[in-house]
């Protein structure tokens, strides 16, 4: 099982308490990081299925050696963009599927090629390895968050 996939399993054994809400440290639910980063790590996914390898060309960027170097995002920087946002009643029905979908996609990362890419609006274009990092370091935030609000 990859890095990945248990990152994704941690956030799904976390659906029983998607109504969780802690003010301290977050004003969204843990229904609503675990949607975020379900609609991150899903669409994410799609884009380096659809990419095109030969567009691929790396370009340095100053932000995204930073984060990758520190292996991790501050908290409270950056909004996430408004189509990974979750503007709707989170759902035990709507998180479900969301994983499906996400188990599927996870199957499909193994046959892409290397300059499979994503286009990152901080860190710029990504390939195949740089944009499973992201959607790890990315993942790991939002459980780190999710655990602090479980934290009573």
């Amino acid at each position: 099982m990859t890095k990945l996939e248990l990152l994704a399993q941690s956030l799904e054994i976390k659906i029983p308490f998607y109504e969780t809400v802690n003010a301290k440290v977050s004003s969204a639910s843990v229904g609503w990081h675990i949607d975020h980063s379900l609609k991150v790590l899903n669409g994410v996914l799609v884009a380096l299925k659809e990419s095109h390898p030969e567009e691929y060309h790396w370009k340095f960027n100053k932000t995204r050696m930073i984060i990758y170097t520190f292996g991790f995002f501050p908290r409270g920087k950056v909004k996430a963009p408004k189509s990974v946002q979750c503007y709707e009643t989170v759902t035990l029905d709507n998180l479900k599927t969301q994983f499906e979908i996400l188990k599927s996609e996870l199957l499909t990362v193994k046959s892409l090629d290397k300059n499979a890419n994503f286009n990152h609006p901080i860190f710029g274009q990504l390939n195949l390895q740089q944009t499973i990092y992201f959607l790890q370091l990315h993942t790991k935030h939002h459980l780190k968050i999710i655990n602090d609000i479980l934290k009573k």
